[in-house]
């Protein structure tokens, strides 16, 4: 373990509140000191490096300018608040980041009174901080509020929906753009990097002055982006910005990292400020770092690593990610057929599209943070004749619900949904959890909705969705490794809605759907010493069911256990009502369903965190032996 940076002055530092008593340099000593803490407890828990890096001086000049926690400072998407957490009172937890029992790795409003929102989505906090604003103004919590998000995260619609609202109620609001010209992937569309022209309204003159704020005066790496979006906006606009347009004063750009800069900037707008603002403030992801900012996401998401080289340990594993086995069929298919093309949003790496927009440029669109347009490009690329893959996290397509109920489901267009990340995903915790797709989608009028239980089921799902031109379909698949099965040369379409027996036994059948199948089957190697046979069976299908294998099941067997990765109302649910309607019931039959359970469960390694489930090994043998009798709630029947 590498030896821990000094830290004198943030040694002094355990709330906010600690900070009023320091000057201006020992502010800025205490961002060096925050930055090696920042980069130290990283090094021994990995994690999101690079986004807090880069707002190192602007967390220090917030809490040493405003008063929270009565003012609120909300972070969008919050992969940046790693030094927000040091400076509030959290130091001595920080290297038990996402790590079961410690702190998580996004705000969370039950882990501090420092985290006004929780956030870990993006695009939320310009609404949150207008509500904070207006309840304020009701006679609520009282204080200021303050957004600070980021270009990529200005792409959502959201965040103009919020600056619309917050335009027309003309309260008094901070928004401060983090400007890094980089998010999880460097962001895209005509968006992206637009916003530098000066404010010269009267009310704000002396900011102007106080902000150095003149392009001339940043940086040399920053004054190009600067321009380029002073060169964006004479495109977009007309009479000034859009934030302007959208009645808000624009302030910038600045030197986010200039703490002179931006404690001159924040101390004017907290004294001055009567409406909305918005601070435009030019960083650098990865800031202070030279992995970090040399790494093509500038040290976004980084395993454990060695301080001085930047070098992460690697998890040693002889199987391909399920993301990669997708990605790789994928590519296989669109090279047979130039009707396929990709949709994602801002995600290319993550969803393993970067390599199909490598081949195919002219196929693969990466939409930005907006998930309802890509589920909706997406439609009408498909009602154009085109193959649509739209790649999005489980998590992630919640925010394009709509879309795929009224624009993909309603019209029967034969879009094709990869839902990467399904199931508990780990150290992200309860806010990246794909815990509702199959229920949220196995619930709409003709949609196909797949699990695969390996990574040569996914080859097969990536196939019967490649020729599937009846409606919408959809395969999910887990964050991580496969299980080393071996990968089919030539993938077969599966027949819609039938799945497939993967071993005989009597007396319970096990029902699985995804890849607690291989949990399962260690449970039934444990049941077979104590001479239990299972039948098991892998669904495959969520929807259509397999109605005549699940008869078959109920009918040769005194139980049937369901299992799967995902919330009530889901797989288990439907065979439930298939079972129910079929009056199967009415002979005695014992059914159970094991899906996760109604809480939110925090980040831990995913096996520990399908321990809380009960969705383990152990609990499935021990649910064989519950619904047989042979033992109930831990007593010999």
């Amino acid at each position: 373990m590498a030896e821990r940076p000094k830290t004198p002055i943030l040694d002094r530092v355990t709330v906010p509140a600690d900070m009023k008593v320091l000057t201006d340099a020992e502010l800025h000593q205490l961002a060096d000191d925050v930055r090696a803490e920042t980069i130290s407890a990283v090094s021994e828990t990995g994690g999101h490096l690079g986004a807090g890096l880069g707002v190192v001086e602007l967390t220090v000049a917030l809490h040493a300018v405003f008063d929270a926690p009565k003012d609120k400072i909300i972070w969008d998407v919050s992969h940046q608040c790693y030094p927000h957490k040091i400076l509030t009172g959290r130091r001595d937890r920080i290297r038990t980041l996402r790590m079961k029992d410690g702190l998580s790795g996004f705000t969370k409003r039950s882990e501090s009174e420092y985290d006004c929102f929780g956030a870990a989505h993006s695009s939320t906090s310009i609404s949150a901080a207008l509500g904070f604003s207006v309840a304020r103004d009701l006679g609520g919590q009282g204080g200021d509020a303050i957004a600070v998000i980021g270009d990529g995260a200005m792409s959502a619609g959201m965040a103009y929906e919020a600056m619309n609202n917050a335009g027309h109620l003309g309260k008094r609001l901070i928004v401060i753009l983090n400007d890094n010209d980089m998010s999880i992937a460097p962001p895209v569309g005509a968006m992206s990097s637009y916003l530098s022209r000066l404010y010269a309204g009267e009310p704000f003159q002396e900011l102007k002055a106080a902000a150095k704020g003149a392009i001339s005066l940043l940086p040399e790496p920053l004054r190009e982006g600067a321009k380029r979006a002073k060169d964006m906006v004479k495109h977009m606009t007309v009479g000034g910005t859009l934030f302007e347009e959208l009645g808000f004063s624009y302030l910038g750009p600045i030197d986010g990292h200039d703490m002179e800069q931006l404690l001159s900037v924040l101390r004017t707008v907290k004294a001055r400020a009567t409406g909305p603002i918005l601070i435009h403030a030019i960083t650098k992801k990865g800031k202070g770092y030279a992995p970090a900012e040399a790494a093509r996401d500038r040290g976004h998401a980084t395993g454990k690593f060695d301080v001085v080289t930047g070098e992460q340990q690697k998890a040693k594993s002889n199987a391909p990610s399920y993301t990669s086995v997708f990605a790789e069929s994928l590519l296989k298919h669109a090279a047979e057929d130039s009707r396929i093309c990709a949709v994602t949003a801002a995600m290319p790496d993550g969803t393993g599209l970067n390599k199909f927009m490598e081949r195919y440029a002219s196929r693969c669109f990466d939409v930005g943070i907006a998930e309802q347009h890509a589920v909706t490009f997406s439609a009408g690329l498909a009602a154009g004749g085109m193959r649509p893959f739209c790649a999005l996290y489980s998590t992630f397509l919640q925010r394009g619900y709509d879309q795929v109920v009224h624009d993909v489901a309603i019209q029967r267009l034969p879009v094709r949904f990869a839902i990467d990340r399904a199931g508990l995903v780990g150290a992200d915790g309860a806010t990246h959890a794909g815990a509702f797709d199959v229920a949220y989608l196995a619930n709409l009028p003709g949609f196909v909705v797949m699990a695969a239980a390996d990574e040569a089921e996914l080859v097969h799902m990536v196939a019967t969705a490649a020729q599937h031109d009846d409606g919408p379909i959809a395969f999910r698949f887990p964050r991580g490794e496969g299980v080393g099965v071996d990968i089919p040369v030539d993938a077969t379409p599966l027949e819609i809605g039938k799945g497939r027996m993967i071993r005989e036994g009597k007396q319970v059948a096990i029902l699985s759907f995804g890849t607690r199948l291989q949990e399962v089957e260690a449970a039934c190697e444990s049941l077979a010493a104590k001479g239990i046979t299972p039948t098991i069976a892998d669904a495959r299908f969520a929807k259509p069911l397999d109605r005549e294998l699940i008869l078959k099941l109920a009918s040769e067997h005194e139980a049937l256990i369901t299992i799967e990765e995902g919330a009530v109302g889901g797989f288990g649910s439907h065979v439930a009502q298939l079972l129910a309607d079929e009056g199967v019931f009415d002979h005695g039959l014992k059914f159970r369903s094991m899906v996760l359970p109604d809480i939110f469960i925090d980040q831990a390694n995913p096996r520990d965190m399908y321990a809380v489930a009960g969705l383990n090994a152990e609990h499935i043998e021990a649910k064989v032996l519950e619904v047989m009798g042979v033992v109930t709630m831990g007593k010999r029947a």
